[in-house]
């Protein structure tokens, strides 16, 4: 794709915000706690995987509502992660039609691919832990084992390993 002035600029700048963000992570590990919400115009999936992947807890489109936007900020630095509706919507698509690494969650134990899948389906630790008959706290040293084991910075990118490995699918079971 050629792009014209006016968007490779934007297309720099948003490049460069992404390399910018992973910084704090490679840096200097006392920011890794450092939650980041991308407010763009993009919303190609190459922008939404790349800034997920690098940085982003929360993925939002500037057409965000200003109410919508401080509830993000306290969503993202409460721990959880969020998209944009629209966003979200092709996530599940692009995910439904990738199953690029099976190979990555050969290294869990057999408990842990059934966490993994009830954390994509957006349940909360304490949803978990009732439907999995284990304790609150259990629940989460999984979730938080998990993170560690697949090199996940937070629930969301959880989330996007589910779907890219094929562990589950939109719609599936369970949903």
């Amino acid at each position: 794709m050629v792009l014209g002035p006016a968007a490779a600029e934007r297309e720099v700048a948003f490049r460069h915000g992404i390399r910018a963000g992973q910084r704090p992570h490679v840096a200097d590990p006392r920011l890794r706690a450092v939650w980041v919400v991308v407010l763009t115009t993009f919303d190609t999936d190459e922008h939404i995987f790349d800034a997920i992947r690098a940085v982003a807890s929360g993925f939002l489109l500037k057409n965000t509502e200003p109410d919508d936007l401080r509830a993000a900020g306290r969503t993202v630095a409460a721990g959880d992660a969020l998209l944009s509706p629209s966003v979200t919507r092709r996530v599940i698509a692009a995910a439904h039609g990738h199953r690029t690494d099976p190979g990555r969650l050969a290294r869990l134990t057999e408990r842990e691919p059934e966490l993994l899948a009830e954390v994509a389906a957006g349940r909360s630790n304490d949803e978990i832990a009732g439907r999995l008959f284990l304790s609150p706290a259990t629940t989460r040293t999984y979730v938080s084992r998990l993170l560690s084991k697949l090199d996940a910075r937070d629930r969301a990118q959880l989330v996007h390993i589910a779907y890219e490995s094929g562990l589950v699918r939109p719609g599936g079971p369970g949903r």
